[in-house]
């Protein structure tokens, strides 16, 4: 036993070999027939010998689908980059640190360097961080908020430019960033019936996947740039980080520039610009960090960004092409927008098929025509939008306003500049889209009642109304393709659970127009009981938080119509039974304070509105005199603006974090 052991961590060092030199150095040793013989014999010894070593490379074929991602702390923060909006905010930033390092160095007996700035490329991914202990590779999780991630270990297993193990033992923190080739997006869409969007959706999409098996066929690759934690002191400036990496067969762009001065930053960012079209991954701006480790530990952090490194973005990118179509499209709402068919152009390596256009108004007033030649703009690689119309010679014809549903064939109507379907009963993509957000995590929060499952059973059990999902069987979910035994059960155990719901999450899964999750929380807080909240007043509903007329009446109108009365009354024969949670006895640090949410942060921002809310803040969308705190993040505006002159408490989340004990219990 003992020898074939060792045969196996011999064959593994071999194959290590071989996939860093195939997959991260692009020079492979040995032909593939050569490489399938060495690893057949390794597959072989562990099925003989019942033992599979934990960085054995048979391990990255995909473990079991999991039943949930689990949270994850890291062991040192990840900081996000401030941003340099141009080259005044860059210049300004270089010109800090210059500063900084003269004035540190009259005061001080210990001297630091001149400064040096490492430029590298910004990754257009999904940030992943590694921890290997003893040499192996023992947890990966995503960035999630800097402080706690959740959990990926088996999906980025299948990424075989990260290394299973390496041969430093100590206990360190990895970051890099999770990409999906451009080249493996095309040949995954020649090869898929159902195609991914872009790049960076598909490699975040592979890497959030509960199945591994999923990330693995999506042939992700992983770039590295940071040590974020150690046991001990092992670096003097990024160079001696990127070298570790290297030496430690991470994979490492070539893409890094040392330099000194501004000009040398403004010339390494003109070049990797340059070349952004020759990279088989997506980029979308460069990062520019001092390199000195002692410098950094000088400069220090903001609440939220290290001084000593910046974020320099590309401008959106702009092209031109012929509009070749408009296709009208109906959401949850009923509401009938514009999509804009283009004649597919290529936009940093993405290749675009389509834009977005508003509304009919918005057609009119850009003078976009079918044929017409259109100025497109692509900002970190979402969907285009249309800017306008160019000179051309094309034949054009006018973009006719739809009288019908392109789906159900009811005829539609308009309300202010909107279109809408009035068939809410049977019309498929309305349908669609309101069991998608019945079942969503802050409504009934019923995983895996996901849209494509939700369009299957439409096909095969003829689903048509939101009561169906509680009688769906066990035989009719099991004939979806994909559901196997485990997957159905699953899902009908989470059908299940969903009927003992919390009554703000049972009002918010109704749709009721203009009632979002906050409104949801104040009606369920004011009512504390459905069968008030459905025989209410316009009068009482509008003394209830910030309800105005408008959504007053459309709560009444909501539960005027007997179709829905109907659906609700369905609803609760069949076992959901919404209830109310009395948290008065829960600590409410933020009882009765007003508070404004501004600027991107860390946290998503309906997650902090619903902690706040919890801890008794009422949160609103605009500052006054009212006003308690406005927690900024990047970014702000002129909420930021307005706070500051009315002398109001500006909080970063870090103080927020303090202010009530914590947020992440």
């Amino acid at each position: 036993m003992d020898d074939k052991i060792k045969e196996m961590d011999s064959l593994i060092a071999e194959i290590d070999k071989l996939n860093y030199h195939y997959y991260t150095l692009d020079d492979p040793l040995l032909s593939d027939g050569e490489y399938d013989k060495l690893y057949d014999r390794l597959v072989k010894l562990e099925n003989e010998s019942g033992t599979v070593l934990s960085y054995s490379p048979t391990t990255r074929v995909g473990g079991a689908i999991l039943d949930k991602f689990v949270k994850h702390t890291h062991l040192a923060r990840l900081y996000s980059m401030d941003k340099a909006q141009g080259d005044d905010a860059l210049l300004a930033w270089y010109n800090r640190i210059e500063k900084f390092v003269r004035d540190y160095n009259l005061d001080h007996v210990n001297k630091l360097p001149e400064p040096e700035f490492i430029v590298e490329l910004k990754f257009d991914g999904l940030t992943i961080n590694l921890t290997y202990e003893n040499g192996n590779l023992v947890m990966a999780s995503t960035r999630g908020n800097g402080i706690i991630g959740e959990e990926i270990l088996e999906q980025v297993k299948t990424i075989y430019s990260v290394p299973l193990r390496i041969s430093y033992k100590g206990k360190i923190e990895v970051q890099g960033e999770g990409l999906m080739p451009l080249s493996e997006l095309k040949k995954y869409n020649e090869n898929n019936e159902e195609k991914l969007k872009n790049a960076r959706n598909a490699a975040a999409g592979a890497l959030r996947n509960l199945d591994p098996k999923v990330t693995k066929k999506r042939h992700l690759t992983a770039f590295f740039y940071n040590v974020g934690y150690t046991e001990e002191d092992l670096f003097k400036s990024d160079d001696d980080i990127k070298n570790f990496l290297r030496e430690n067969n991470f994979k490492v762009s070539k893409y890094n520039f040392k330099v000194k001065k501004y000009q040398e930053i403004i010339d390494k960012i003109h070049e990797i610009g340059d070349n952004r079209d020759k990279l088989d991954i997506l980029i979308d701006g460069v990062t520019i960090k001092v390199n000195d480790i002692e410098t950094r530990k000088a400069l220090g952090y903001t609440n939220k960004f290290p001084r000593w490194a910046v974020a320099y973005k590309f401008e959106a990118e702009e092209i031109s092409t012929t509009l070749l179509d408009v296709v009208w499209n109906v959401g949850r709402t009923a509401k009938v927008t514009p999509s804009a068919i283009l004649e597919p152009v290529d936009i940093g390596g993405v290749t675009v098929k389509r834009a977005t256009l508003n509304n009919y108004d918005d057609i009119l007033r850009k003078k976009v025509k079918i044929g017409s030649r259109v100025l497109i703009r692509r900002s970190n690689d979402v969907i285009p939008e249309i800017l306008g119309t160019l000179p051309s010679e094309n034949k054009t014809h006018e973009i006719e306003k739809p009288k019908t549903c392109p789906y159900c064939g009811s005829h539609l109507y308009q309300n202010g500049v909107h279109i809408f379907c009035p068939n809410t009963l049977s019309c498929v993509p309305q349908l669609v889209s309101r069991l998608t957000h019945f079942a969503s995590r802050d409504a009934m929060n019923i995983d895996g009642f996901s849209e494509k499952t939700i369009e299957k059973l439409m096909e095969t059990v003829d689903l048509k109304e939101i009561p169906d999902i509680y009688k769906l069987k066990y035989e009719d979910i099991i004939k979806i393709e994909g559901f196997k035994e485990k997957r159905t059960n699953n899902l009908l155990k989470a059908i299940e659970a969903s009927k003992n719901v919390h009554l703000s999450n049972f009002i918010y899964a109704l749709g009721i127009p203009n009632v979002g999750i906050k409104t949801a929380r104040d009606l369920a807080n004011h009512f504390k009981d459905f069968e008030k909240l459905k025989n209410s007043k316009e009068e009482e509903l509008i003394s209830i938080g910030d309800i105005g007329n408008i959504t007053a009446e459309e709560i009444v109108q909501f539960f005027n119509d007997e179709r829905i009365v109907g659906a609700v009354d369905e609803l609760f024969e069949l076992g959901v039974s919404p209830y109310y949670e009395d948290d008065k006895d829960i600590p409410k640090p933020l009882l009765d304070k007003t508070i404004v949410i501004t600027g991107s942060l860390d946290i998503p921002r309906k997650e902090l509105e619903e902690k706040l809310i919890s801890l008794g803040a009422k949160v609103t969308g605009s500052v006054s005199k009212k006003t308690d705190y406005v927690v900024a993040g990047e970014n702000p505006g002129s909420k930021y603006d307005k706070a500051k002159s009315l002398d109001i408490k500006i909080l970063s989340l870090d103080e927020l974090y303090k202010l009530v004990g914590g947020l992440n219990e």
